[in-house]
């Protein structure tokens, strides 16, 4: 079989919002976004541009992020009593959000571009697929396949963020579907089913810059990422649907994850799409981008 063909130009994946999430503004460093009933305001270096709206409309933001650090911690700021969490959706998918220490509300809502195309995937295979989703955090992409039809096995090193993807499916009422929920540092998981010779139709791969395993394993990304996408590309099943690697480094690129794909998916055929996703504002006048990524599909 040839090589996949790696796309001449990258693709801009834009999610536009929907009916729980959506960008009101941006501008000065900031963001003001629309979590459900919540307006929220966080920290964003790329929003080199004013804002259109008045300052007087970012002061009645509900919660106001203060970051301490460049590492995104930091503390919130509350006009209010702030809730413990509350419910979100998209689609099937429903999910708790909560106002966590790392800036984010437990999803990246830019990623619901990848969750359409994931869904879409899923749903027009002939076969039942099984995925593998690495570094799954809260669960939105394993509740977003499983709802389309897949067997998903969903893989974490944090045993609170497992808990809260358990915790999300059955707010999806998708408990039952089968998903299996993992405990496990990434590495350690793939190696394992490898030496039992276990394959997937399907792998997501969105790791972070930094972490760290159950058991004190150390993820560094530009070190780490070549060796377990080998790895993972190794787990494909012959017949496999798809392969998605996604990266918020900044000094990544979807060329680079492409490339790297591409060396490691040779006489697999299909199809290397790259690109970056962004976030667009509900005006429509202006885009965030937030992550770079490289999908395979044959």
């Amino acid at each position: 079989m040839s090589n996949p063909r790696v796309a001449d130009a990258p693709i801009l994946l834009t999610t536009k919002g929907w009916a729980d999430y959506g960008l009101i503004d941006s501008g000065h460093g900031r963001k003001l976004e629309r979590y459900g009933t919540f307006k929220v305001v966080r920290p964003e270096p790329q929003c080199l541009w004013a804002p259109r709206l008045p300052e007087e409309q970012w002061d009645k933001a509900d919660a106001v992020f203060d970051p301490s650090d460049e590492d995104e911690n930091g503390r919130w700021q509350f006009a209010g009593k702030p809730p413990v969490l509350f419910p979100l959706s998209w689609r099937e998918a429903k999910f708790n959000s909560r106002f966590t220490n790392f800036r984010h509300l437990a999803f990246f809502p830019e990623q619901a571009a990848n969750w359409e195309w994931l869904d879409a995937r899923i749903r027009s295979s002939k076969r039942q697929l099984t995925i593998l989703n690495l570094f799954g955090y809260t669960g939105v992409a394993s509740l977003v396949a499983a709802a389309a039809g897949a067997k998903v096995t969903h893989v974490d090193a944090s045993k609170k963020s497992v808990a809260w993807a358990r915790e999300n499916a059955i707010l999806s009422k998708l408990d039952e579907k089968p998903v299996r929920w993992l405990v496990e540092d990434a590495r350690k998981y793939v190696q394992r089913e490898l030496r039992r010779g276990a394959q997937y139709d399907g792998i997501i791969l969105d790791p972070p810059k930094f972490g760290r395993g159950p058991t004190g394993e150390t993820w560094r990304l530009f070190e780490d990422l070549p060796e377990l996408s080998q790895l993972c590309t190794e787990l494909l099943s012959p017949d496999a649907s798809f392969m998605l690697m996604n990266a918020y480094a900044a000094r990544i690129s979807g060329a680079s994850l492409s490339g790297l794909m591409a060396d490691q998916l040779k006489g697999r055929g299909g199809v290397i799409d790259w690109g970056e996703l962004a976030l667009e504002q509900e005006d429509g006048e202006r885009r965030i981008g937030l992550s770079f990524f490289a999908r395979w599909s044959k």
